[in-house]
């Protein structure tokens, strides 16, 4: 099986269209390349840094997807 590392950000996105305005989704570069990764048979694993507020919902959303969250750091 390939591997892939992946150092980037998880983090809240704030999105506004012409149709609304959302905030606090998940984001982040790290989150949407690992969910992608997630697709093609790739084990992932991401680095990062979240704050104590980040959910853990979405951490569990990411390793329900088989990504290695072992490497996000949460910091208060």
């Amino acid at each position: 099986m390939n591997k892939l590392l992946i150092v980037g950000t998880v983090a809240f996105d704030a999105i506004e269209t012409p149709f609304g305005k959302t905030d606090k989704i998940l984001g982040g570069a790290g989150t949407y390349i690992g969910l992608s990764a997630s697709n093609f048979n790739l084990q992932s694993a991401i680095v990062s840094v979240v704050g104590d507020d980040f959910p853990q919902e979405y951490l569990d959303l990411l390793t329900a997807k088989n990504i290695d969250i072992s490497g996000i750091e949460v910091v208060k």
